[in-house]
C-alpha cells in the first residue's frame, strides 16, 4: 500500500458532481457524472488505510475496501476495478445503489471526528474507468472441475453466485425468466439512479469469463425444478421479491392506479418514456400520489415527474426520520420538486365519475409507541382526512416472494409470508437447492442480495465436493 500519510481531516470529503435539478427532471440520463480522475485521487487520499479496516466489516459483498481506495490514490484505476471485482462481480451497481452510508462508511473511523471515505462514489469510479476503457476481463485460471450449477433468476443473487462460481472451476447456466438479465436492476431501479447499460456490461463481463444465461426460461413454467436438478450437481434461487403488495383500500382497481412494479417495469425494463420510439405505451398522469417512504417510491415519484406530472405526492404514514429511502435518494427528490405528505395514510382511491382515478383520500395519523421492529407505530388521528386531487396513483409499500417455484415444486418449504426457508448456508428442504435474496430474506437491499449469493456459493461449493467423495 501507499507510504503517503495525509493528515486526518485535513482534505474535505468530495462532492460529486450531478445533473442540476431542474434540468435531470427533463431526461432518464443518470444523475450523477462520475468523479473525474483528480478527484478521485483526491478522495482517496482521505482513507487512512486502518489495519483493522472496519469498513470491510459493513460490506456484505466483502470488498477489499482499503485495497481498491489505495490503487485509485496511486493512479492504478483499472487495478483497482480488478481488485473490487476479486470479490464483488457487480461493482458498478454497488457504487451507485447500495446503502453505503448505513454500511461501510458508517464504521469508518474517518466518520468518528470528520464525513467518511466516499466509498461508494469511489468504486462507481474506479467500476467506471475499467467500462470506459473497455478493459476485458481476466480470463478465469482456475481449470474446469467438470461439475455444472444452474442459477435460477439473473438478478443481484443470481448474478453474484454465478460470479463466485465460475470463477471456482463450475460450468454455471443461469436461467431468467424475462427477456434481460438483472432483475431488479433492470426493471425496478430507473435509468437516472442505474443506466440498464452499466448492468449489461457488467453481465457482458461474466459472458465472457464462461457464464451462460437463458432468458425467456421461467423455471416453474417452461421447466421445473426437478428436471434442472437432473442437469445440474446443484441450483440457486434468486427469484427475489416481485409480487407487488396492495393496501386492500376502496378504489384501488380503479384505471389509474400501479403497483410500483408494473409501473417502473413499464418504464425501466420496456422504456415506456422513449414512446413512440419503443412499443410501450404509459400514461402520462398530470398530478400523481405515490405511496410509501422506501427508495421504490422515490424512484417511482421522480419517475413521475420525468413523465410531465405537475404534481407528485408523496404519501407516507411516518415521518421522514422513519423513511426507509436512502437519505440520498430522499435529498434528490425533494431537489426536484416531490411534495411530501408525511404522516398521512391513504383510506381510500376517489372516482372520478368514469371509473379512473380523481384522488386520494388520507387520514392524519400520529406517532405512537414502537412496534415490534422498535419503529414508532403510526395512529390515526380521528376525524382528520385530507384529500388530494390526482388522476394516478403508484403503490410502493413492499413485495412479496416471487410464488412461482414454491407453487410448483412443494419440496422446497416457505414460511408464513412466502419466502423459502433456507439454513445457515442457505440450503432449502430440497437436497442440492440454495436460496438467496429477496425470496428468502424478503425485500431488502442489492448489497444483502448479493452477499447471500455470495455464501450460497460458497456452501454450493462444499455441498458438491462432499456429495463427490
Amino acid at each position: 500500500m501507499s507510504d503517503v500519510k495525509v493528515k486526518p481531516g485535513s482534505i474535505p470529503r468530495q462532492h460529486m458532481p450531478e445533473q442540476k435539478p431542474a434540468d435531470r427532471v427533463k431526461n432518464f440520463d443518470e444523475v450523477l457524472f462520475g468523479f473525474d480522475e483528480e478527484t478521485a485521487v483526491l478522495e482517496a487520499s482521505r482513507c487512512l488505510q486502518c489495519k483493522n479496516a472496519p469498513c470491510k466489516a459493513g460490506c456484505p459483498a466483502r470488498v477489499l475496501i482499503p485495497e481498491f481506495i489505495d490503487l485509485i490514490r496511486n493512479r492504478k484505476f483499472l487495478d483497482a476495478a480488478k481488485k473490487l471485482k476479486e470479490t464483488n462481480s457487480l461493482p458498478a451497481v454497488c457504487g451507485r445503489v447500495c446503502p453505503q452510508e448505513t454500511q461501510c462508511e458508517t464504521p469508518c473511523v474517518l466518520s468518528k471526528k470528520f464525513e467518511p471515505v466516499s466509498i461508494g462514489k469511489l468504486e462507481m469510479f474506479a467500476a467506471d474507468f475499467e467500462r470506459k476503457m473497455r478493459a476485458l476481463p481476466e480470463p478465469v485460471s482456475v481449470p474446469k472441475n467438470g461439475h455444472s450449477v444452474g442459477i435460477v433468476g439473473g438478478g443481484p443473487a443470481g448474478i453474484a453466485c454465478a460470479g463466485d462460481l465460475i470463477r471456482m472451476g463450475y460450468d454455471v447456466i443461469v436461467y431468467e425468466a424475462l427477456h434481460q438479465i438483472g432483475g431488479v436492476l433492470v426493471y425496478g431501479i430507473p435509468e437516472f439512479r442505474l443506466s440498464n447499460d452499466t448492468v449489461d456490461y457488467e453481465v457482458e463481463n461474466l459472458k465472457k469469463l464462461g457464464v451462460v444465461f437463458r432468458t425467456n426460461t421461467p423455471v416453474g413454467l417452461v421447466i421445473s425444478m426437478e428436471e434442472l436438478l437432473a442437469k445440474h450437481d446443484a441450483l440457486f434461487v434468486g427469484t427475489g421479491a416481485g409480487l407487488p403488495q396492495f393496501l386492500s383500500i376502496d378504489g384501488e382497481n380503479l384505471n389509474g392506479v400501479y403497483s410500483a412494479n408494473e409501473y417502473l417495469t413499464r418504464v425501466n425494463l420496456m422504456s415506456a418514456y422513449l414512446f413512440p420510439e419503443a412499443d410501450t405505451p404509459v400514461i402520462r398522469h398530470k398530478r400523481m400520489a405515490v405511496l410509501g417512504g422506501g427508495n421504490v417510491a422515490m424512484d417511482a415519484c421522480r419517475t413521475a415527474l420525468r413523465l410531465g406530472a405537475e404534481a407528485v405526492y408523496c404519501i407516507y404514514r411516518r415521518t421522514e426520520v422513519e423513511m426507509p429511502a436512502r437519505v440520498e435518494e430522499v435529498h434528490h427528490a425533494k431537489e426536484e420538486g416531490v411534495i411530501f405528505k408525511l404522516l398521512r395514510a391513504p383510506i381510500a382511491i376517489v372516482d372520478n365519475g368514469n371509473g379512473f382515478v380523481g384522488g386520494i383520500k388520507t387520514q392524519e395519523m400520529v406517532l405512537g409507541e414502537p412496534d415490534e421492529k422498535g419503529r414508532r407505530k403510526p395512529v390515526p388521528v380521528e376525524g382528520s382526512y385530507e384529500t388530494f386531487e390526482v388522476d394516478g396513483v403508484v403503490v410502493a409499500i413492499g413485495n412479496n416472494p416471487n410464488p412461482l417455484i414454491a407453487r410448483s415444486t412443494p419440496e422446497i418449504q416457505t414460511n408464513k409470508w412466502g419466502n423459502i426457508i433456507v439454513d445457515e448456508k442457505h440450503m432449502t428442504a430440497m437436497p442440492g437447492v440454495f436460496a438467496g435474496g429477496d425470496i428468502s430474506r424478503g425485500a431488502a437491499t442489492v448489497i444483502l442480495a448479493i452477499g447471500d449469493g455470495k455464501d450460497a456459493a460458497t456452501s454450493m461449493d462444499a455441498y458438491i465436493k462432499q456429495k463427490k467423495q
